[in-house]
């Protein structure tokens, strides 16, 4: 299995961008999906999830500024991040926690992808 996200770059305060992530491989289901955050000498942090049914959850700082959403035909996730701020500045990671075929059966696995930067201008 692989995720595979796009959409970083950098933008101005007050901007907005938009995170895309495309799991695939041997893929029975997807449960939870989202997108965690790392700066630069700080600890990895969560910045929203949502789960197979459509519940969310943000961290702090992001939230009434980001939104998650996913499309469970296509195993893709997003995030909209408006009124981006400069402590935004950070590489966005896609996570998935996939169902997967296994020699004891069906098993749930968790896959990070490849961060993509995002940096904010102040």
């Amino acid at each position: 299995v692989q995720l595979q996200a796009s959409g970083g770059g950098l933008v101005q305060a007050g901007g907005s961008l938009r995170l895309s992530c495309a799991a695939s491989g041997s893929i029975i289901s997807i449960n939870d999906m989202g997108w965690y955050r790392q700066a630069p000498g700080k600890q990895r942090e969560l910045a929203a999830a949502i789960t197979s049914c459509g519940s969310t959850i943000y961290g702090d700082s992001v939230k009434g500024r980001f939104t998650i959403s996913r499309d469970n035909a296509k195993n893709t996730v997003s995030l909209q991040m408006n009124s981006l701020k400069p402590e935004d500045t950070a590489n966005y990671y896609c996570n998935a926690v996939v169902v997967v075929k296994s020699t004891f059966g069906p098993i749930d696995v968790t896959y990070w992808g490849k961060g993509t930067q995002v940096t904010v201008s102040s």
